[in-house]
């Protein structure tokens, strides 16, 4: 074997641990005790992959020391070290309230990337005449174009949601679900015409420019009409777009590693978000073609009466004569930074005798696994999380559920309230607890709009507050008492 065919081996070996790897890491990370390392595993496979990839010969071939602003080594290590430095400043700064938002951008990054990753193809095809692109290419291609731009814009309107920064109302587009299928059709003949072209390089740019801008459009107009109930589900979603995409520009690039993890983050995306959908009552068809999250519910039954307030002090009596207590944390414990506090009343009641858990919703927070990721930081043990099958059961017996922060996931509507949006959701129980205390800023309502029935129960008392601070001050009653 001469030096080129060890090195075609070596890569193609590489690229094989590197796929071990993801799959590796991607089964790690579905524990908390085993994420960190599957985290590392991943990232170590992604080095793998992309050193490989700079040792390829269509990567050497643009080593140039004669004319120097031409080196593409000069470029790929200057947008690394960019994209590092930015990387990781962002995620230094960034409050877990905004790990949401960010999450969704770096969806969109990902569709972003895979798409100047084909335009980029297609550039160098149009440039190299004696280059001709076969339909398979050709299609590949420019399904990675319009996945990727769904993936990026979509991407960019969540963003814009979760962050209050855009789209803070409503938007309804008239006749959405027709003007959608128009923009996906017009993609779809611009790919046709671009894989189809031929030599005919103007009808193969007409192609590109209309599948580029007509999934921009809609990945816009699909994700601006969905409210902020579903958008766990769409960032989930979007996810899988992004993986696709990808997927597809491994295809065009000829890059077996870009479609394995493509492959993987795909597949394991809409895996998460059919889960989602389930937890929901959803399909993913009703996720894209309707949402209950642009709707606003009338006030149920029960809207008239008056919530009752408790003080800390009283509460604290309660709990400290209780056997039986479970957290249910939502977007509002985030806010509140209050996951450590909320570990130490934990504590403080074990110590006490009582058997603590912490219900967790798979829609809980604004993004998939928001509260598992909040309270894996505070260091609550992996046991004491249950989900809602598994805690439902055991709701009726418990002394004390304490709602924090959380107004869907606990709605009763979604029980015995045909009229509501939320009907037929699996929600955790925690109205059947001998007593609910639910720890809220004010009166208003979830980030979907759906008033909660449950705040105004017999059994149910508020404790008004930041939640750290009112959780502070009941281990502050422990430590005193």
């Amino acid at each position: 074997m001469n030096v080129t065919e060890i090195t075609n081996v070596l890569i193609i070996a590489l690229y094989m641990v590197s796929a071990v790897l993801f799959i590796r890491g991607i089964k790690l990370l579905g524990k908390a005790d085993t994420a960190r390392k599957g985290n590392l595993l991943s990232s170590v496979g992604m080095l793998i992959a992309v050193v490989t990839v700079l040792a390829e010969k269509e990567v050497r071939d643009s080593f140039t020391l004669v004319n120097f602003r031409y080196n593409g080594y000069l470029y790929i290590v200057a947008a690394v070290l960019i994209g590092s430095v930015i990387g990781a400043i962002w995620s230094k700064k960034v409050e877990m309230t905004g790990m949401p938002q960010l999450v969704a951008l770096f969806n969109g990054f990902g569709g972003l990337s895979s798409l100047l990753v084909a335009l980029t193809q297609y550039l160098n095809d149009t440039h190299d005449s004696s280059t001709s692109v076969d339909p398979f290419t050709g299609v590949t291609l420019g399904l990675t174009i319009a996945i990727g731009a769904i993936a990026f814009t979509g991407s960019v309107v969540a963003w814009g949601k979760l962050s209050g920064k855009m789209f803070k109302k409503s938007v309804a587009i008239p006749a959405k679900n027709v003007v959608n299928a128009i923009l996906a059709i017009a993609g779809l003949v611009g790919v046709g015409l671009y894989a189809f072209s031929g030599a005919n390089t103007q009808l193969a740019l007409i192609g590109i420019a209309i599948v580029t801008v007509a999934y921009l459009i809609l990945g816009l107009t699909m994700v601006v009409c969905i409210g902020g109930g579903d958008m766990p589900v769409i960032i989930s979603l979007l996810n899988a777009f992004s993986g696709l995409a990808a997927a597809f520009a491994g295809l065009a690039i000829s890059n077996s590693v870009l479609v394995v993890s493509g492959c993987l983050v795909g597949t394991s995306g809409l895996i998460l978000t059919l889960i989602m959908c389930k937890a929901m009552n959803r399909t993913l068809y009703s996720l894209l073609f309707g949402s209950f999250g642009a709707k606003t519910a009338k006030k149920g039954a029960g809207s008239d009466k008056e919530p009752k307030s408790m003080s800390v002090e009283d509460a604290y009596l309660i709990l400290e004569a209780a056997s039986s207590v479970v957290f249910v944390p939502g977007y509002g414990m985030a806010v509140a930074q209050a996951q450590h506090a909320v570990k130490e009343l934990a504590d403080k009641l074990e110590a006490n005798g009582a058997e603590v858990n912490f219900a967790i919703h798979p829609v809980a927070g604004r993004m998939p696994g928001h509260m598992n990721v909040l309270l894996a930081e505070a260091n609550v043990p992996y046991e004491q999380l249950k989900t809602a099958d598994e805690m439902n059961p055991q709701m009726g017996n418990t002394d004390v559920a304490i709602v924090i922060g959380a107004n869907d996931v606990v709605n009763p509507s979604a029980v015995d309230d045909e009229t509501s949006p939320l009907y037929g959701m699996p929600i955790i129980n925690a109205y059947e607890a001998r007593t609910v205390f639910v720890l809220k800023r004010g009166k208003g309502t979830g980030f979907s709009g759906i008033e909660n029935p449950l705040f105004t129960n017999d059994n149910t008392v508020m404790l008004y507050g930041d939640a750290k601070q009112t959780v502070s001050s009941l281990v502050s009653e422990f430590d005193e008492g």
